[in-house]
C-alpha cells in the first residue's frame, strides 16, 4: 500500500496558503506604527456620514434654500482646503503625533456643533470651522507614511491609505442612509464619537515624534515660502489641480448629464457603485505593481484613462453605457493614487514634510470646491459634450505636463535616496 508522505500538506491547506501568501505580500513588511495611522483613517472615514448628507439635511431639515445650503457646502469645503495648509504646519512644528491625534477631535466637536447652530452667519461660520479642522490630520499622515515606511515600500503604503479612505467612506454612505432615515442627529453624533476614537486611538498607540534632525545650515525649520520655491513641487501641484477638478465631476455634473438624458438617480447611483466596488476589489492587487513603474509614467497614463472615460461621456447615452465610462475613468484613478502621493514624499525634505503633504492636500481640496462651480456653468452654458471634451483636454494636457516634469522627479528622487545613504552610512559608522 501507497502511503502519503508526511510532509504533504492536506488539500485545504493550498487555499490557505495561497492567501496567506498575498496577504503577506500585500500587507505585510509595513511597520506596526503605519497600522495605527490606517486603523485610525479607516475608523475616521467610516463614521464621517455628516459631510455626505449635508446639502440634504440642510434642505430638509432646516428649510434652506439650495444656494444658501451650497454655500454653507462651500463654506466647509474652503475650510478643509485651508486646513491642509495649517495642518502642514503643525505637524512639522508642533509634531505629527499631537497633529494627528488633536485634530479629529476638534473635527468632531465643530460638526456635532453644526447639527444644532441656528441662523444662517453661525451656521456659514462653524461649517468653516468644521471644515478647517477635518483635514488638519491628513498632513501629518503622509508626513508619518514618509518618516516610517522604507522608501520602496512606499508606494503600496499611500496606496493602501487611500483603499482605506474608499472602503471607509462606503461604509459610511451606506450606515448615514440608514441612519438619516431615523433621525440625521444620529449622523451628528456618531460623527463625532468616531472623531474622539480616532484621536485616542492615534494618542494611545502612536509613539511619541522623533526629534527633528539637526539643521547643518542654522536655518529655521522652513516655511511655505521654501516650498513654493520648489518649481517641481509647485508645478506637480499645479497638475494635480487639473486632473483633480476633472476627478471631481463624478459628484458634481456626471448625475446632471445622466438625469437630464432620461435617466433617473437610482441609475446614477447604481453606475457609480462600479467605481467603489472597483476601487476597493482591484486596488489591493495592482499596488505592488504598479509600485515598481516609473512614478510619473504611472499617473500620466492614469489620467489619460482619467480623461478617456469622462470624455467619452460626450458618446454614451444609456446605463450601460455610463458604467463603462466608469469602470476605465475607475482604472485610471486606481492608477494614480497608486503613485501620487509617493512623489511628495521623494520631493519633500525630511523637515518641511509636512508642508509638502499640506499642499498636496490643499490641491485636492480646492479642486472638490472648484470643480462643480466650475464644470456646473461650463454644463449650464455650452452643454454636455464640451463639457466632457473639456476634460479629456485638460487630462490630455496634464499628461503632457506629468511626462514633462518626470525627469526632474526622478533626479530628485534619486538625490533623496543618495543623502538617506549617505545618513545611513554615518549613523552606522
Amino acid at each position: 500500500m501507497v502511503t502519503e508522505p508526511l510532509t504533504k500538506k492536506p488539500q485545504d491547506s493550498i487555499p490557505r496558503g495561497r492567501i496567506a501568501s498575498f496577504l503577506r505580500s500585500h500587507f505585510g513588511g509595513l511597520p506596526q506604527t503605519y497600522w495605527v495611522v490606517w486603523s485610525g483613517i479607516l475608523v475616521s472615514r467610516a463614521g464621517t456620514m455628516v459631510v455626505p448628507f449635508l446639502t440634504l439635511y440642510l434642505t430638509d431639515q432646516r428649510s434652506m434654500s439650495v444656494t444658501w445650503a451650497g454655500a454653507v457646502v462651500t463654506a466647509l469645503g474652503m475650510g478643509s482646503t485651508c486646513s491642509q495648509l495649517v495642518g502642514g504646519v503643525l505637524s512639522d512644528l508642533w509634531g505629527r503625533r499631537a497633529t494627528f491625534a488633536v485634530g479629529p477631535v476638534a473635527a468632531g466637536a465643530a460638526l456635532l456643533a453644526l447639527g444644532y447652530v441656528r441662523g444662517l452667519a453661525v451656521t456659514l461660520a462653524t461649517a468653516f470651522v468644521a471644515g478647517l479642522c477635518l483635514q488638519l490630520y491628513q498632513p501629518a499622515s503622509g508626513a508619518i507614511v514618509a518618516d516610517v515606511v522604507a522608501k520602496e515600500h512606499r508606494p503600496r503604503a499611500y496606496g493602501l491609505l487611500y483603499w482605506a479612505v474608499n472602503v471607509g467612506f462606503s461604509v459610511a454612505s451606506v450606515l448615514g442612509g440608514v441612519l438619516a432615515e431615523r433621525g440625521f442627529m444620529w449622523l451628528f453624533w456618531i460623527d463625532a464619537l468616531t472623531c474622539l476614537l480616532f484621536g485616542a486611538l492615534v494618542w494611545w498607540r502612536l509613539p511619541p515624534d522623533a526629534k527633528p534632525s539637526p539643521r547643518n545650515d542654522g536655518q529655521p525649520s522652513g516655511s511655505y515660502r521654501q516650498v513654493l520655491r520648489d518649481r517641481v513641487m509647485v508645478s506637480y501641484v499645479v497638475l494635480l489641480l487639473l486632473h483633480a477638478s476633472v476627478q471631481f465631476q463624478v459628484s458634481s455634473t456626471l448625475p446632471l448629464a445622466m438625469v437630464n438624458g432620461g435617466l433617473t438617480s437610482t441609475d446614477y447611483g447604481l453606475a457609480v457603485a462600479v467605481n467603489g466596488i472597483l476601487v476597493v476589489i482591484v486596488q489591493p492587487l495592482v499596488i505592488k505593481r504598479l509600485s515598481r513603474l516609473d512614478r510619473s509614467t504611472v499617473v500620466a497614463c492614469g489620467v489619460l484613462l482619467l480623461g478617456t472615460g469622462f470624455g467619452l461621456g460626450a458618446f454614451v447615452s444609456g446605463l450601460s453605457g455610463y458604467a463603462v465610462t466608469v469602470v476605465i475613468w475607475t482604472v485610471g484613478e486606481i492608477t494614480i493614487a497608486a503613485v501620487v502621493q509617493t512623489i511628495v514624499a521623494d520631493l519633500a525634505p525630511e523637515h518641511l514634510r509636512g508642508r509638502y503633504n499640506g499642499l498636496f492636500g490643499a490641491a485636492y481640496a480646492l479642486a472638490a470646491v472648484l470643480a462643480p462651480a466650475g464644470g456646473t456653468q461650463l454644463y449650464a452654458h455650452a452643454g454636455p459634450t464640451v463639457l466632457w471634451a473639456t476634460c479629456f483636454g485638460l487630462c490630455a494636457l496634464v499628461a503632457v505636463g506629468q511626462f514633462a516634469l518626470g525627469p526632474a522627479i526622478r533626479a530628485r528622487s534619486a538625490q533623496q535616496l543618495s543623502e538617506t545613504e549617505q545618513e545611513t552610512g554615518a549613523a552606522s559608522a
